[in-house]
């Protein structure tokens, strides 16, 4: 995960506005439903991916790890019978993938974690040489979407879902590298426009508290929070503003689609050689995976803008511009 943001939220001002009426149009085209009888996201299948990223070693771009974690993504999800793409890249000197995953049709929605580790553990006050195990931060994320790979009824889904594993977010500050490298790069190249983006990370924690992010879409996380409590979550999603974020959430904010970022900042471990397995719970991948299974699998969109086909996306100010 990034690192608090003390000054990007005031040129968001204008477009979190303009979002935020764009965002109730959408949320006035939602028709309610009664929560699913019987949610199928399973906390330990969940888990169990977590284990299996764990095994691979630290994934910094680059590393062994890395290499054996993209495998691992993309047969699981093709498995899964998804469609699967590379998006390679290189920025701030960083060779990178981003990995996406699709199904559906319609206007899309897109799911994101970021799958790389820090390379070094430079919170830490005894090792900071060291990598980053990247249990919380990096593998909880991945396994609530691979988790999400398997039971969303996607033949019932009224829209394209994007999972979008995105690369190189959490190497910033090293060797003056910056944050969220992958998703920038995704964010400035998108082959359509998201109706919504939902990020998820550091969501493994056994004792959560998911508050709201400051820059996040307010429209969309108050629909989200809403269905953790719904869901019998209410203690751990807690509807207060607290941290202001930079995270892969931000570039598409700035791009006018509307974006949030679950996450649990309130955690010792971050960037440190304790972010390992031990403390990671299935209970709470449990808890952010059915709220995302049922807001996914119930929420309809209205259709995208006229002209806004694939190929096209919404650059900031509500312009069209050509992707390459």
């Amino acid at each position: 995960m990034s690192r608090l943001d003390t000054g990007f939220g005031k040129h968001l001002g204008f477009l979190l506005l303009w979002q935020a009426a764009a965002f109730l149009l959408l949320l006035a085209a939602c028709h309610p439903s009664p929560l699913p009888a019987e949610p199928r996201f399973d906390g330990q299948a969940a888990f169990r991916h977590v284990q299996a990223q764990l095994a691979m070693g630290p994934r910094y771009p680059g590393s062994p790890g890395w290499e054996r974690v993209q495998r691992y993504i993309q047969n699981y999800v093709t498995r899964e019978g998804w469609r699967f793409e590379v998006q390679p890249f290189v920025a701030s000197g960083i060779s990178g993938r981003n990995l996406i995953a699709r199904s559906g049709q319609g206007p899309p929605i897109l799911l994101g974690a970021h799958y790389d580790t820090r390379r070094r553990a430079d919170r830490d006050p005894e090792r900071p040489e060291d990598p980053v195990p990247g249990a919380n931060d990096g593998a909880s994320g991945v396994a609530v979407l691979l988790e999400l790979a398997r039971v969303l009824d996607r033949p019932r889904l009224r829209h394209e879902v994007w999972l979008v594993f995105f690369d190189a977010e959490d190497q910033g500050g090293l060797e003056g590298l910056p944050w969220i490298i992958g998703s920038t790069h995704f964010a400035a190249t998108l082959p359509a426009t998201p109706t919504a983006m939902i990020l998820v990370d550091m969501v493994g924690d056994a004792d959560p508290q998911f508050y709201y992010e400051r820059h996040s879409d307010p429209l969309l996380r108050e629909r989200l929070w809403r269905i953790a409590a719904e869901l019998g979550y209410r203690e751990w999603f807690i509807p207060e503003p607290r941290w202001a974020l930079i995270d892969d959430h931000l570039p598409f904010l700035e791009r006018g689609i509307p974006a949030v970022d679950i996450i649990d900042f309130d955690y010792p471990a971050w960037h440190t050689t304790a972010d390992t397995l031990d403390r990671i719970s299935p209970r709470t991948l449990e808890a952010v995976g059915r709220v995302l299974e049922h807001f996914v699998e119930e929420a309809q969109f209205p259709d995208p803008p006229p002209g806004e086909a694939e190929g096209e996306q919404a650059a900031p100010g509500g312009s069209l511009t050509q992707t390459r």
